[in-house]
């Protein structure tokens, strides 16, 4: 007798999910030269000001502001130049009135002196083996500095734990001199294909047989979310060994996914698998396409997610579901997929009794977004996932929508993230 299975909305299915995660509190503390896409395990803080002293932003001459109070074309007035620093030097000397340094970009202020002229503002010259400058205006105190702690004060917090280390993040990481970095350990995601018609991607093809691309787009996904991935092999179809397998495999990971065998087929041995774990199950059917029979269970401190076998629907499943799962366990505020709305740039006349996930391709035309169907869209495509960078999501209860209409869309590659968008996505056109 086939298992009746009652379908929930999406929004419900996500908060089911995430009830479900915890928050990681470990973390490892990583060389600044491994830190790139990696999480802050803690607040960023500045260790000392930035600058870090009084300096010049430009090329020119440091002075006494008093000493230019009078100057004007018809009376220049000149200093002696005692000195010549450059970035990383200091002025060895004390500058008296009447005396100027020559001083490069970025390079500390003289305490005696706060005014900076710029090269081209002076004349020079040399007389009796010593050189002068000659400047025809005044220039206040203060003309051309850069303060101390001017862009960042010391025990500013600069980055909130939780973010993605980007190429800007390692730089104030080296500016502050944080040569290693607490980050939070990456959740181990373990994978799992199921189907005896699956062929590994250096096999032949074989009648009836089929290339195992769910695998390979998994792991990659995986990676792109920030986790590390474990691939355990194919499940046979033979239930022992299938329960067996996953069981051993499910206490070395934090989550694991299943890959097909979830549907209500006579060789589909996930339900069986999750029953004899005594696995709680938080749903086996959700009212979405692609992806509606992708099923999610806990057992002990694993989370095990039964993604479709069909790659559309398994690669919607994992971007819907198990993405914000990794991210929270990395302590991201926002784990779920970016939303934003664009013009849909072709007709799609399909009804959508259930939320519909499009793979769509975004443009940016004028200053409008654009998304249009990727191509060839049924669950089991493969074709249209390498143009997809959006999933154009239609409410379910609508009977179509035409170009031009404003749809929301989840962007998919990118560090941006979203709080919680499914209740503003759960409306009808």
């Amino acid at each position: 007798m086939l298992e009746k299975r009652t379908p929930i909305p999406v929004s419900q299915a996500v908060e089911k999910v995430m009830k479900a995660a915890t928050h990681s509190h470990s973390s490892e503390q990583v060389h600044i030269t491994k830190a790139y896409r990696r999480i802050l395990a803690e607040d960023l803080l500045a260790k000392h000001p930035v600058p870090p002293f009084d300096r010049t932003p430009y090329d020119g001459f440091a002075i006494h502001s008093d000493d230019s109070q009078n100057a004007s074309r018809e009376n220049p007035v000149t200093l002696r130049v005692i000195e010549t620093i450059g970035a990383g030097s200091v002025c060895e000397q004390p500058v008296q009135r009447g005396e100027a340094v020559r001083i490069m970009t970025g390079a500390m202020l003289p305490p005696e002196c706060d005014a900076i002229v710029m090269l081209e503002l002076a004349d020079t010259f040399t007389e009796a083996d010593e050189d002068y400058m000659t400047i025809k205006r005044h220039f206040p105190s203060g003309h051309n500095l850069s303060y101390k702690g001017e862009d960042v004060s010391e025990g500013t917090m600069l980055i909130e734990k939780g973010t993605i280390i980007n190429p800007g993040t390692v730089a104030l990481l080296a500016t502050f001199g944080y040569e290693y970095v607490s980050v939070t350990i990456k959740p181990t995601i373990g994978v799992f294909a199921t189907g005896s018609e699956l062929l590994e991607v250096e096999d032949e093809l074989e009648p009836g047989k089929i290339r195992n691309s769910n695998t390979q787009m998994l792991l990659a996904q995986i990676e792109r979310a920030g986790a590390e991935a474990v691939y355990f092999g194919k499940l046979p179809d033979e239930f022992e060994s299938c329960y067996s397998q996953i069981k051993e495999a499910a206490v070395k990971v934090d989550i694991l996914i299943t890959t097909g065998g979830v549907s209500v087929g006579d060789f589909d041995l996930l339900p069986e698998v999750y029953d004899k774990l005594n696995a709680d199950i938080l749903f086996n059917k959700i009212a979405m396409r692609p992806g509606s029979v992708t099923t999610v269970a806990t057992w002990n401190d694993t989370l095990m997610f039964g993604l479709s076998g069909n790659p559309s629907a398994c690669y919607v499943g994992f971007e819907v579901f198990v993405r914000p799962i990794i991210k929270t366990r990395m302590l991201s505020s926002t784990p779920h997929l970016s939303k934003a709305k664009a013009i849909l740039s072709e007709d799609f006349s399909k009804a959508n009794p259930f939320t519909r996930f499009v793979r769509g391709t975004l443009s940016y035309q004028g200053h409008h977004l654009h998304a249009a169907p990727s191509g060839f869209n049924k669950s089991n495509a493969v074709s249209s996932l390498a143009k997809t960078d959006v999933f154009i999501v239609l409410p379910g209860g609508t009977r179509g929508y035409t170009k031009g209409d404003l749809v929301d869309i989840l962007i998919l590659d990118t560090e941006e993230g979203s709080e919680w968008p499914w209740e503003s996505l759960s409306s009808s056109k």
